[in-house]
């Protein structure tokens, strides 16, 4: 059964010393965290001089506390001339703190005052899982991990430069030190990691040497006489993560919204990247809808589809604040979501969710009916779960603002009909034959399409006819809702409804048929607001949506070792998928720290269905 996430809560020594109840131990040295962050973690690991001229550096650190330590990382960087062109901070933290609290805690580091506000304005929601901030226009990267060390270190995927081992004391919270963890730490270690800890103690010290670190104590901070440090010297080859490609330039199939966000994920990071769609202008397939909501999912189980909604849901609200910053922000509103219980069973497993996880209610709650008919403005049918962050937003404009800032070569109009290798770069050819664009790398972004270009024998998809309705402004609603279907509220004066899930059904055209459909989904969310309407006289759209047979999207290699990629089968998610779906993916391109846990990342990857194949018939040579 999935684990509430706790937060910390605030308290302090009779010294004013930052104090954890959980643990009943400090959180850093009573003569100075920030100090100690510099001599201890910094130092012992040769900071900044082991990061300067590298084009991504890592650091991986164990118990983020109120930040100290990564406060002090980030400010030494930005003080480096030769620091690293981008620096990820990865770290661990079962116990984080409100960004309320966060400021108490910072406001005697006046050192760290414009550094610490910006990481509490990016502070996220306090859920499970991993979410990925950005600061200094992309360079510097911190990816903190909610959750408990011990579940969440093994399916970490990184390769870690420098480690800055920081849990509570070996006597007051053993499990931060055991040779269990101790080991998964080394599985995440580069060959040549350094590692910093202020804990002599010998069970660290002995731990540390089994996992495969050459350990040896220095002068330690302050009042503590001895620190440690140590240097990975792993016993055989170890499989990492992957190096970073020698050239990166790509090739973006496909300007929908998952196109659209390869594109600015891989631009973030420098890629000279050229986008080629059939297509005269951008989103004008499943993208192309007037408006569409994103929300999270919530069950029982806590199920990968959950846990990668939250983790889409979570990054998608820092990617736009990164939008809104500079001004480049698509149409959206984050307004409210209200998904209603379709039935009594439904609204069982609603509670059910809401009871195993104790999510924080600005992630979700549970409202009754008369409760959400008040938050929505208009009488529904039923109660269910209000997702207060969440929303609608406008596809186009979403897709323009990520190629826009991506500042991508685009081709439209012109269709991408072929793929060649040609040594290590790829051709991508029009049905003429004629070269649209050379790269080192290809992402295929294109829908269904994609397997014609790169055909799969375990791979299969399905087409899916979506019609949405479009009609007079409900005035008064001021939330999405759903149950079974979708309302928004007015967008530009038009209310949008639906949609249809038609199965085998390739009709591109506005059907009355769909139309009456949607007016019975809008009935029981809304009862009485499809009274009146003819079905025959309402305006539409129709769309296509592409996906995978375990609804989840194809993200990363389509062929190991040839730098063809997918991003595509994002199925009626797209708006959520989108923005983590590009960063795992670029972060796969790049050889960076992925975003997700490897089981996740893995229940994406399209591979997956090769491998099933496999299993079910056995791996050969097995025996019977």
């Amino acid at each position: 059964m999935p684990a509430p996430l706790v937060p910390a809560r605030l308290a302090f020594n009779a010294e004013g010393t930052p104090y954890s109840l959980e643990y009943d131990d400090l959180y850093h040295s009573a003569d100075g965290g920030a100090a100690q962050a510099q001599h201890v973690f910094l130092g012992g690991n040769g900071l900044p001089e082991r990061w300067r001229s590298a084009r991504h550096f890592t650091i991986f650190e164990t118990g983020f506390g109120f930040g100290l330590s990564f406060l002090a990382a980030w400010r030494a960087w930005r003080e480096d001339a030769a620091r690293a062109a981008r620096l990820h901070y990865v770290s661990v933290e079962k116990h984080p703190f409100t960004a309320q609290d966060l400021a108490v805690l910072h406001a005697p580091h006046a050192e760290f005052a414009p550094l610490s506000e910006e990481l509490r304005s990016a502070w996220p929601l306090l859920v499970p899982g991993l979410h990925r901030l950005e600061f200094e226009s992309g360079r510097v990267v911190l990816t903190l991990a909610f959750g408990d060390a011990a579940e969440l270190v093994p399916q970490l995927r990184l390769a870690a430069d420098a480690i800055f081992l920081d849990g509570f004391a070996p006597a007051r919270n053993p499990d931060m030190w055991s040779p269990a963890l101790l080991k998964a730490v080394a599985r995440i270690a580069a060959p040549d990691a350094t590692a910093a800890t202020w804990s002599v103690a010998a069970p660290v010290r002995d731990g540390l040497r089994a996992a495969g670190f050459m350990a040896e104590k220095r002068r330690g901070f302050a009042r503590k006489s001895e620190m440690l440090v140590a240097h990975f010297v792993p016993r055989r080859a170890l499989r990492r993560a992957s190096e970073p490609p020698s050239e990166r330039s790509a090739v973006v199939v496909g300007a929908g919204i998952a196109g659209a966000a390869a594109c600015e994920r891989l631009a973030a990071r420098g890629w000279d990247v050229t986008l080629v769609e059939r297509h005269l202008e951008p989103a004008l397939e499943a993208s192309g809808n007037h408006a569409g909501a994103f929300h999270p999912v919530v069950s029982p189980d806590d199920s990968h589809m959950a846990r990668l909604t939250r983790a889409a849901f979570t990054f998608l609200l820092e990617h736009w604040r990164q939008f809104d910053a500079i001004g480049a922000s698509p149409e959206w509103q984050r307004c409210g979501v209200l998904q209603l219980a379709r039935d009594a069973r439904e609204a069982a497993s609603q509670r059910a969710a809401l009871e195993a996880l104790a999510p924080p209610l600005a992630y979700v709650q549970h409202l009754d009916a008369r409760q959400a008919s008040a938050c929505a403005g208009v009488p529904l049918a039923a109660g269910g779960l209000w997702f207060p962050e969440a929303g609608w937003i406008r596809p186009r404009s979403f897709a323009r603002a990520l190629i826009a800032r991506s500042r991508a070569r685009t081709l439209y109009g012109r269709e991408a009909a072929a793929l060649e290798r040609a040594g290590t770069r790829w051709i991508v050819r029009d049905r003429e034959g004629e070269v649209l664009a050379e790269a080192g790398a290809v992402v295929l972004a294109n829908a269904a399409d994609a397997l014609r270009l790169a055909p799969s024998a375990h791979i299969r998809l399905r087409q899916v006819r979506g019609q949405l309705t479009y009609l007079p402004p409900i005035d008064k609603l001021r939330t999405v809702v759903l149950r079974g279907g979708m309302v928004l509220p007015p967008v530009e004066g038009v209310t949008v409804t639906g949609a249809s899930f038609d199965l085998e059904d390739d009709d591109a055209s506005v059907r009355a048929d769909s139309h009456e459909g949607n007016l019975e989904r809008l009935e029981r969310i809304i009862p009485g607001a499809a009274a009146g309407l003819d079905p025959r006289a309402l305006a539409g759209r129709t769309a296509f949506r592409t996906v995978a047979r375990d609804r989840l999207p194809l993200i990363g290699p389509l062929e190991a070792g040839t730098a063809l990629y997918g991003a595509f089968a994002y199925g009626s998610r797209g708006l959520l998928w989108a923005g983590l779906g590009a960063e795992l993916l670029a972060s796969l391109m790049e050889g960076e720290p992925l975003p997700l846990e490897s089981v996740l990342a893995d229940a994406l990857a399209p591979a997956r269905f090769a491998l099933r194949v496999r299993r079910r018939a056995g791996s050969p040579g097995s025996r019977p």
